[in-house]
């Protein structure tokens, strides 16, 4: 395995393509973010995330494009439905593009246990996550067998998933 760059120094090194596959239906609980949204506490999302916020617009400003698909359970959890409400005032607005995969239409797609990163074809950074969300730790590889599937899989939803504008979440 690969040293463990940051996100800053990834997308630094990144030319044409970064994509993420999200399949969670919860993440971080103890989130701040997260629990002012439950409590109904108004907050900027960019603000609050104004780091990820400058270096995806640096990054889709340099030309690499940055693509983001979930596969959800349906009905959504209180946390889906938190991204799903930050997702057109922060994720998009700085240039991502967002997909949404209900996870029954997904039964038939050989997908990684873990979420991941893809970084130019040429580098996977998976996320560990226990079963409550809390996150447990990354892993960086360049196994040109493991970019290859996870590059597979994600395209498999990608194809499959709807753009964040005309998904309905249940």
């Amino acid at each position: 395995m690969a040293e463990r760059p940051t996100f800053d120094e990834l997308f630094a090194g990144c030319r044409y393509s970064a994509v993420h596959l999200e399949m969670r239906d919860m993440y971080t609980p103890d989130d701040e973010t997260y629990l002012d949204w439950k409590a109904g506490v108004k907050f900027d999302p960019v603000e609050r995330f104004r780091d990820w916020y400058d270096l995806v617009v640096a990054t889709v400003a340099r030309g690499v494009d940055i693509r983001r698909a979930r596969v959800v359970s349906e009905p959504i959890t209180d946390f889906i439905r938190h991204e799903y409400e930050v997702t057109p005032v922060l994720n998009i607005p700085a240039g991502e593009k967002v997909r949404w995969l209900p996870r029954r239409r997904a039964s038939d797609l050989a997908l990684p246990g873990n979420d991941f990163w893809v970084f130019d074809d040429k580098l996977v950074r998976f996320g560990f996550f226990a079963g409550d969300g809390t996150y447990l730790g990354h892993e960086i590889t360049e196994d040109p067998a493991i970019v290859k599937s996870c590059s597979s899989a994600f395209e498999s939803v990608w194809e499959r998933a709807t753009e964040h504008g005309s998904y309905r979440p249940m």
